[in-house]
This record gives C-alpha cells, sequence and structure tokens, in this order.
C-alpha cells in the first residue's frame, strides 16, 4: 500500500492553522514551496510572536581565549594543531583590554569561544571566569557544547558538574555553536574528532537544567543532504520542548574558503529558504536570528521579512568567520541604519532578550 503524498498546500493550510509540522512536511515545503509563499509565512509567525515592529541587537565582541585544537574539523580554517608552531593561548593583559574596549564601546558580553586545547585543564578555565568577573562587570556567553564536552572528558568529571563548576566560576549562559549539522553520519566526517549528536545536546539539556540559558544553532551548505537538517531541526525542537532553555536559533551556511570542504558556497536564496522554514518549523523558540556575517548587509535585512527579528551581535571582533575569507564588519550605526531603512525599530538587548 503507498502512502499518500503530502501535497504542498496541506502544509501551508496547517502552519496558517497554527499546527505543528513533522519532518516531512518541512521537507515538501523545502522542496516544493514558492520562496515569497515561505516568506509571508514566517513573517506572519514572526509578527505573531514580536508583534511590534521592533529588531533587536547584542553589543559584544567574540574573543578567542586559543586557536589550538585537535578537533580537526573540515571546515574550519582557524585553527591550529598543538604542533604547529603557530598556536596561541590570550595573555591576561590582552584579555583586559579586549573586554576594557567592549564595555567602553556599550558591549554587555563577551562570546568566549576557543578550542579544544590539550594543555588547558579545567581549572585554566575556572580561573579565567573568576579573573573576568573580579575584574569586569561583564555576561560571559561561552564555551560551546564540543568545549564542555571536552572539559568534562579531560578532566573525569560529568557534564552536569563540569557545567557547575563553570557556572560557579562565572559562566552565565552558552552559546550553541558546534553544533553544524545534529546528524552523526555527517558529523563523523565534518568533524571526526567533535562530540556527537547525543552529547551536545547533553550539554545543553544539563545546562538548562541549572537554569542556564542557550542559542542553538545550525550550519549548513556543507555535506548534508536536506533531510539531515529537519532532523536537526527536530532534536533542537524536541529538546526545547523538555527544558524551554534555548533564547534563539541561528542558522548560517558553511564558508568554504581555506577549508578542507570542497563544496560550492550556498547562495542567499537557499539560506533565506532554510531561514523561513526554520521560523516556520521551530514553533516554540521565540527568536530568530540573521546572520549578516556570512550574508552580508543587505541580505541579513532581507532575512527580516523572512522570519528573522534580531540581528544577533555588532561583533566587534570575529576571527572564525574570518579566517574562512569573509569579513563583514558592521559597526553599531551601520546595524542600526540597516533595521531602520527596513522599516524597524533598532533596539539594543542583552543575551536574555531584554530589552536595554
Amino acid at each position: 500500500m503507498t502512502s499518500q503524498k503530502i501535497s504542498v498546500n496541506d502544509v501551508v493550510e496547517k502552519i496558517i492553522a497554527n499546527q505543528r509540522i513533522t519532518e516531512e512536511e518541512g521537507l515538501v515545503l523545502y522542496y516544493e514551496a514558492d520562496l515569497l509563499t515561505l516568506a509571508r509565512l514566517a513573517e506572519n509567525r514572526r509578527f505573531e510572536l514580536h508583534p511590534e515592529r521592533m529588531v533587536t541587537f547584542v553589543v559584544d565582541r567574540n574573543i578567542n581565549y586559543t586557536n589550538i585544537c585537535v578537533s580537526g574539523c573540515r571546515f574550519c580554517a582557524f585553527y591550529k594543531t598543538p604542533e604547529s608552531g603557530q598556536g596561541y593561548v590570550i595573555s591576561r593583559d590582552a584579555l583586559s583590554e579586549k573586554i576594557r574596549e567592549t564595555i567602553e564601546l556599550g558591549g554587555t558580553q563577551i562570546l568566549l569561544q576557543g578550542g579544544m586545547n590539550p594543555d588547558l585543564s579545567l581549572d585554566y578555565y575556572v580561573d579565567l571566569l573568576k579573573f573576568i568577573k573580579e575584574n569586569f562587570k561583564i555576561h560571559v556567553h561561552g564555551f560551546s557544547p564540543p568545549e564542555i564536552a571536552y572539559f568534562a572528558d579531560e578532566s573525569g568529571l560529568s557534564i552536569a558538574d563540569t557545567i557547575t563548576t563553570l557556572r560557579e566560576a562565572g559562566l552565565d549562559s552558552i552559546p550553541g555553536g558546534g553544533a553544524e549539522i545534529l546528524c552523526d553520519e555527517i558529523r563523523t566526517k565534518a568533524s571526526p574528532n567533535k562530540c556527537l549528536t547525543g552529547v551536545w545536546l547533553e550539554v545543553m539539556r544539563q545546562a538548562h537544567l541549572q537554569g542556564m540559558r542557550s542559542s542553538a544553532t545550525m550550519m549548513f551548505g556543507h555535506l548534508e543532504e536536506p533531510r539531515h537538517i529537519f532532523k536537526h531541526l527536530s532534536r533542537i525542537r524536541r529538546l526545547q520542548d523538555e527544558t524551554h532553555g534555548f533564547t534563539a536559533f541561528i542558522p548560517w551556511t558553511f564558508q568554504p574558503d581555506n577549508t578542507k570542504i570542497s563544496v560550492t558556497k550556498t547562495g542567499s536564496v537557499q539560506y533565506l529558504r532554510v531561514l523561513a522554514i526554520s521560523r516556520l518549523f521551530l514553533d516554540n523558540i521565540d527568536n530568530i536570528q540573521a546572520s549578516w556575517v556570512t550574508q552580508a548587509d543587505k541580505i541579513a535585512q532581507t532575512a527580516l521579512f523572512y522570519g528573522a527579528n534580531d540581528m544577533g551581535s555588532t561583533m566587534i571582533e570575529e576571527n572564525v568567520v574570518a579566517s574562512a575569507g569573509v569579513d563583514f564588519m558592521l559597526p553599531e550605526s551601520e546595524l542600526k541604519r540597516l533595521i531602520e531603512t527596513a522599516g524597524f525599530e533598532p533596539r539594543q538587548r542583552d543575551c536574555y532578550y531584554n530589552l536595554l
């Protein structure tokens, strides 16, 4: 007996009726829905959640405390191996200077990420967090799930105890990095030494259970197929049903230059399609971020009509994507101008989406 084919019109009707769509229905949208139909549906959903014509952003800085990493991710142009002789660990003076400058520019948080550096113990991270909190009044959004899983393995602690240790030292929230595509058949090819899907989700689950909030991300346009995108979205949605700990979802496109994955760069139309579908599929995550870092200003502006309600960070500094040959930088004044010329009011927020 053959199963009945799902029609795109039926899926659209389901969305209009505010009913949750399945992975299979998401794939129908992906392959068959007109782009402008997706835009209209995603924009309607965005305004149901955020009726005011406002687009938020955060002023922060990405600080990469080290570039030494043993993960060996094929998509990363930033890391250096321990034996390369080209690695660094940030000095306290350099860290302090970066944080001071961030605060002077109106920044409210730092994004603290690095690599899986075998020469750094959990004590290093505890001391780093304590140093920051003792010297600066700033929110620390730090250490992606693969980093935390690596700290746990190296220290012999459970994931929950590792998070407790970091939280007590000063970690405020966790970025959603290192998710890439949450399907092990893709992860084992793209990032052979990085934690698998279940561990990534478990780090986020344990953080949420301890009252911490986090973002979630998806990097697409590399080794995955569309079905993997919907597996990823489904796993994020399921965990959000359980914990309600994700503040936002940020999809972005893989930047292939200077990496070990040779693919054609994903275009803007495909980015907008996936962004709109993310807004429709993730019915339990309030905020969807536009990725101007990978898409540049005009497409990020267009994303505001495809379901995005947030422009992310001003990123006073960004090194990882820049290493892949993409170097779009937007000062706060330009970010505000983009939001205003799209017909929205720009509002600065904190990590928890409270307006400042």
